[in-house]
């Protein structure tokens, strides 16, 4: 009797283990977005069978295959730990009891990734759309029509490469085709490519702890990545006052109202509470409301006490200027002055940011469902326009983040809010988990905005960021689930 009791304890207690670690998995997996489960799934290739990773639809699917060849299970989870870490998904690494650097310590003997999955996968993570359909127009003689239809409908680099794999065109031993694109597409990844052949021609024993760090950073000097990663400082974060953040929302205009402005204004103000800041809220602001709204944040003494300065300016525009609901113009440059150094000591060697939704051009042409943040054309006040190589200051610590480049319009949906916004939001509350900087989450703002196009298909829109940024912004990871999360109940 006293063995059965022993028995069936032990069946209960590995059940509840069991039923943990699946509901562990679970709680990763709705945490994980479409991008991710293709990641994951890229990534898995070498470990699972091509035709059972064809099915999978989620992460769970995923996890589920991982189980069956027992490469995962409740006592061993480094390889998703891995995997989490190579998609950069650090903030999920928790779940697991894991983090950044501990995965970092291990994959030198852990690892299971290998380092040609590796460095295609960092080869995705920097081809742009632009640069995919160029790829596609130099192999369309090599590869199938429906493939190549089906991968331009997808807009996915993780199934080019997949499908040049299937085609016997790329293997670990045979890059020569990515090299040849690459050549006329962008010759700068052609040092991915031969960091992974010198690598794997020396055999260099630390190759596979070494590499990782090498997909973490946006496209740039690829050799030196892993070193400026590491000795590039980032500013403080982490006291216990983040900073303030002021939105200036302008709806009501003489002659018009900028509809959908109230949606971008809450969840700006949704979003930067939830990473830390102190939101205040000004709508309807005239000219001369902005430039005192400045002067007195430009005094408060608060700001000693504040990690950075966040400005949000939602309204009509022209080139370098904002206009107020008088329909004046005010200088942006003017503006970002008051929070220099020398004019905000409190805020001296900290980082302001400011975030313009506003056009940066008078040429004013509207569909049905998008407007643009121009002035209307009945506006009274036509004023000299400001230069453009004046839309941010000489001094340092400075991130302009404009919603469009100088003389060009940007849209905003009467309904769903402005592009700009929107994305800007969205990728705050992918990324900012992720540990990603503020620099590559604006970058990605850039390629998901520069996506987009108009109802009639004739407009699109380019982001600008412009800084004097010293050091790396990376906000902390709070606590709490992202907004949109929350909104779904998670």
């Amino acid at each position: 009797l006293s063995a059965f009791r022993k028995t069936v304890g032990s069946s209960d207690m590995e059940n509840d283990v069991s039923f943990n670690f699946r509901l562990q998995l679970f709680h990763i997996s709705e945490n994980l977005v479409t991008e991710d489960v293709a990641a994951l799934k890229f990534l898995c290739t070498d470990l699972l069978h091509l035709s059972k990773l064809e099915g999978v639809k989620s992460a769970t699917d995923i996890f589920r295959l991982l189980m069956a060849q027992e490469y995962l299970n409740a006592e061993d989870t480094f390889l998703l730990a891995e995997l989490l870490y190579r998609i950069k998904c650090h903030s999920l690494l928790k779940k697991l009891g894991y983090t950044k650097e501990k995965v970092q310590e291990h994959l030198h003997e852990k690892g299971r990734i290998s380092p040609y999955r590796q460095m295609l996968y960092e080869l995705s993570e920097n081809i742009t759309s632009e640069m995919l359909n160029e790829i596609l127009f130099l192999l369309q003689n090599r590869l199938p029509k429906r493939w190549i239809i089906l991968v331009r409908e997808l807009n996915s680099a993780l199934d080019l490469l997949t499908l040049l794999e299937k085609q016997g065109l790329l293997t670990k031993d045979n890059v020569k085709i990515l090299e040849e694109v690459f050549m006329t597409v962008s010759p700068d990844l052609l040092e991915t490519i031969d960091c992974y052949k010198k690598a794997k021609d020396n055999k260099a024993a630390n190759f596979t702890q070494g590499f990782p760090e090498l997909n973490l950073e946006p496209r740039g000097e690829f050799s030196n990545v892993e070193n400026e990663s590491k000795t590039m400082t980032s500013y403080k974060m982490d006291g216990p006052h983040r900073g303030f953040c002021l939105i200036i929302n302008n709806v009501d205009f003489n002659s018009c109202q900028r509809r959908g402005s109230c949606k971008d204004a809450d969840e700006l103000e949704r979003v930067f509470t939830w990473l830390g800041l102190d939101v205040k809220l000004y709508t309807n602001q005239t000219s001369g409301d902005i430039i005192n709204l400045m002067e007195t944040w430009q005094n408060v003494q608060d700001h000693k006490d504040r990690n950075c300065f966040i400005c949000c300016i939602l309204s009509h525009g022209s080139s370098g200027a904002i206009y107020g609901t008088d329909d004046k113009l005010v200088s942006i440059r003017v503006l970002m002055s008051h929070f220099t150094a020398k004019r905000c000591p409190q805020l001296a060697a900290k980082p302001k940011l400011f975030f313009i939704q506003a056009c940066q051009g008078n040429n004013v042409q509207r569909p049905v469902f998008v407007d643009t943040d121009g002035p209307t054309p009945d506006s009274s006040a036509v004023q000299e326009r400001t230069s453009s190589s004046e839309s941010i200051p000489e001094e340092a610590d400075f991130l302009l983040g404009l919603a469009t480049v100088d003389g060009c319009v940007s849209f905003r949906h009467i309904e769903e809010g402005a592009w700009y916004i929107q994305s800007l939001c969205s990728k705050l509350q992918l990324l900012v988990p992720r540990g990603e900087d503020i620099l590559s989450i604006l970058t990605q703002v850039n390629e998901d905005v520069a996506r987009r196009v108009s109802p009639s298909g004739t407009k699109k829109q380019m982001p600008q960021p412009a800084y004097t940024l010293r050091k790396k912004i990376i906000f902390p990871i709070p606590v709490d689930p992202p907004p949109s999360e929350q909104r779904r109940g998670f």
